[in-house]
């Protein structure tokens, strides 16, 4: 993700956009522009897709339709690390002053001053720094997303997840089943000032639709058949805290109607009762469909999917990111040696070259019980692809080409596990310039882990 010195300017004056991008660019700023609130919306949905992420956005006060005012507060559920520097006519700075109080993190009068303007942005710049810090701290004292890899889908899915975590957005999650979208919906509430509370599961497939019901909204005594005493519903538990909707896709129609006016109006109604129950519940959500696809087929209520879908998050799957697996498998089998009390040390080229060739319909979920079942069926401290299902074993034999991209373990590869996450540590440190932070985050690991690595396979020197 690129974040150095970009700035957001949304002004509707053109010669005033072109003055400022002026000064900007001499003083080594990357500069986007916006002529309405609504654009700068778009610009910054644009960005997302091409890790091109502002620092800091610069907003005129009064512009047609969206204002100033509106725009900040959508900017603070969106970008909420993302200073907003508030651009004001002289005579109303009374106006910049309240927004301030809102959250503005300052305001220049227009036209704006020259050494004023860089040295207001620089604040900001420094400013947005600190917070970007501040939420790496938090996440990391957390404790970290468990998601091993270092390439570029991943390292997307982390920086959206410290993006979005601290905003009180509701958030959906894409993904094929077994890519990790629990773990997404973990470091988000983690990664929020919500992490104190509880975070409350609900897998909205695996229960019956008057059962899903009662759970997400809680009952009153007596509302039916078995109702012997009050129960709270998954809303109120978490109360304050995060609500994760998995399988969303699969909700009944009558239940997504109740769910839509839950998240608008912020109350719910136990079964059986007739009183508003007032809750503060963050919303993740999840689905292995295309919700899209499920809105115009009318399976799915298109103002609930536009309610849910405010940020989306995309895992990528496994057959998208076989650069990982070096990584995943060296993770894997050492916390599948310990829950089984087994120690493997070696796996072969050919075990390995197998891994890479299978497509992986069941993803991370499926890579864990394909290793497990060859750690525990393994008469030895190695592992062979003798030991593979022959959907996997065989795709070799069928005649499936390895990709170049994924070709990571040719026969003069040491087929060591340490060797295998060694060349994963190097490549992580040569694609990110020997930058130590940034190679930590690619690797999902803290930086104190990769200075232990570092040592361990004598890379400090580099």
């Amino acid at each position: 993700m690129t974040e150095e010195r970009l700035v957001l300017i949304v002004d509707d004056e053109p010669g005033h956009r072109m003055m400022v991008r002026a000064v900007l660019d001499d003083d080594g700023w990357i500069v986007l522009e916006a002529d309405s609130g609504e654009q700068a919306l778009s610009v910054l949905s644009e960005s997302a897709e091409s890790d091109l992420f502002p620092a800091v956005a610069m907003v005129d006060m009064k512009m047609p339709g969206m204002d100033g005012m509106q725009l900040l507060k959508e900017l603070q559920i969106r970008r909420p690390n993302m200073p907003v520097v508030l651009l004001t006519a002289f005579g109303s700075v009374g106006s910049a002053v309240d927004a301030m109080k809102k959250g503005a993190f300052d305001y220049l009068t227009k036209p704006a001053d020259n050494d004023e303007l860089t040295a207001v942005l620089g604040k900001a710049f420094e400013y947005h720094k600190l917070l970007q810090e501040n939420t790496r701290l938090k996440a990391e004292v957390g404790g970290a997303v468990d998601f091993i890899g270092a390439s570029p889908g991943i390292e997307r899915v982390r920086d959206l997840i410290s993006q979005v975590g601290p905003s009180e957005a509701t958030v959906l999650i894409l993904g094929q089943s077994g890519t990790g979208k629990e773990l997404v919906a973990e470091g988000l509430h983690r990664a929020s000032h919500r992490a104190s509370r509880p975070l409350i599961k609900v897998n909205c497939a695996a229960l019956p639709d008057d059962l899903l019901e009662s759970e997400l909204f809680g009952y009153e005594k007596g509302a039916f058949t078995g109702a012997v005493k009050d129960k709270p519903g998954r809303f109120q538990l978490a109360d304050g805290g995060t609500l994760f909707l998995d399988e969303i896709g699969e909700m009944p129609a009558a239940l997504q109607a109740k769910l839509l006016r839950a998240l608008q109006e912020k109350t719910i109604e136990p079964l059986g009762s007739i009183k508003t129950i007032k809750v503060d519940t963050r919303i993740v959500a999840a689905t292995n469909r295309n919700l899209k696809a499920e809105v115009e087929a009318g399976r799915f209520r298109e103002d609930l999917y536009y309610r849910l879908a405010v940020l989306e998050i995309r895992i990528p799957p496994l057959c998208e990111r076989k650069e990982d697996l070096p990584l995943l498998v060296s993770f894997l089998l050492r916390r599948l040696g310990n829950k089984n009390n087994k120690i493997i040390r070696t796996v072969t080229p050919a075990f390995l070259n197998a891994l890479s060739d299978y497509e992986w319909p069941g993803n991370v979920r499926e890579l864990e019980n394909v290793l497990e079942r060859a750690l525990i069926l393994s008469r030895s401290d190695a592992l062979g692809p003798d030991l593979l299902p022959p959907q996997i074993s065989g795709a070799r034999e069928a005649g499936v080409e390895m990709e170049p991209s994924v070709a990571f373990m040719e026969s003069t590869t040491p087929a060591s596990l340490e060797e295998a996450e060694k060349q994963a540590v190097i490549q992580a440190l040569k694609e990110n310039g020997n930058h130590r932070e940034r190679t930590a985050d690619a690797l999902g690991i803290s930086r104190r882990t990769l200075q232990y690595k570092l040592k361990k396979f004598g890379l400090t020197r580099r």
